[in-house]
């Protein structure tokens, strides 16, 4: 006996049903939700990376949800090329088909870059995390790029008092730029390790590990100098508009860290 199924022509879209309660919610949406993409670097190739996303739109007052599978969806057919350009028309295309007020989305990943070793020349990979925030409200739209760029920082005051030696440690400068050009991530990678006391690199030979140890001997800087030298070079580079500059420096001779941050905004 063969059983007839009956097809439901009309399903209910609970989440347009009308809310009573009359709150508006500011962000829902998805979140920590993975995705492949592909990152154009400044060498001419492509990385192929895994993306971790955080997806939300406005909610108006009078509906009960929004829905859930749009955001799956827009992330389905943008999961090639990403660049800022590419990352804004994510924004508002997502708000248009949830037809929101607002939108975000925060998309973090590693980037990695090729470097040589000082001495040797001997390359390896070193990674970055790396997030495009973007925003978008009343038809505005920003992107901010995120790095973390770890260095290695020595101690000035441990340099003064000591007879030989002086503690470093390895720090995490943090910075978040909002840019009115494009700019490379490689490009604030390099602004960030050349005022550090020596940047870090994925393989050293015995001769680069001298130089390394030296040079951060010769270049000693507190939290405080780093974040300022950092603001200088944002202040002079016009492509950058916004940005907030912190550095975290795990201390080797403490249990806990020392911290500073700059956020500034440039005058129009």
């Amino acid at each position: 006996m063969v059983q007839t199924v009956k097809l439901t022509t009309e399903i209910p879209d609970t989440q347009n049903i009308r809310d009573t309660r009359h709150i508006a919610i500011d962000q829902v949406g998805i979140k920590d939700i993975k995705h492949p993409i592909v990152v154009s670097d400044r060498s001419g190739g492509e990385q192929h990376t895994i993306a971790n996303f955080n997806m939300y739109v406005s909610l108006p007052h009078n509906f009960k949800g929004t829905h859930m599978s749009r955001f799956v969806e827009i992330l389905n057919q943008h999961e090639h090329e990403i660049t800022v350009e590419s990352f804004k028309r994510m924004i508002t295309e997502m708000t248009e088909r949830l037809d929101a007020e607002s939108g975000h989305i925060e998309m973090s990943f590693p980037y990695f870059v090729n470097k040589a070793a000082p001495i040797s020349g001997v390359e390896s990979l070193m990674d970055y995390d790396v997030s495009f925030i973007g925003k978008l409200n009343k038809k505005q739209s920003s992107v901010l790029v995120k790095v973390v760029v770890p260095v290695t920082s020595l101690c000035p005051c441990s340099k003064s008092i000591s007879d030989y030696g002086a503690h470093n440690q390895r720090s995490h400068i943090t910075i978040c730029v909002q840019t009115t050009g494009f700019i490379w991530v490689e490009e604030l990678i390099e602004t960030v390790e050349k005022v550090s006391s020596c940047e870090l690199y994925g393989l050293l030979k015995r001769p680069d590990e001298k130089y390394v140890t030296e040079r951060a001997y010769d270049n000693p800087k507190f939290v405080e100098d780093i974040v300022r030298d950092v603001a200088v070079q944002f202040n002079l580079d016009e492509r950058i508009s916004s940005y907030v500059v912190e550095s975290e420096n795990f201390e080797s001779i403490h249990n806990h860290s020392a911290y500073a941050r700059i956020e500034h905004v440039k005058e129009t």
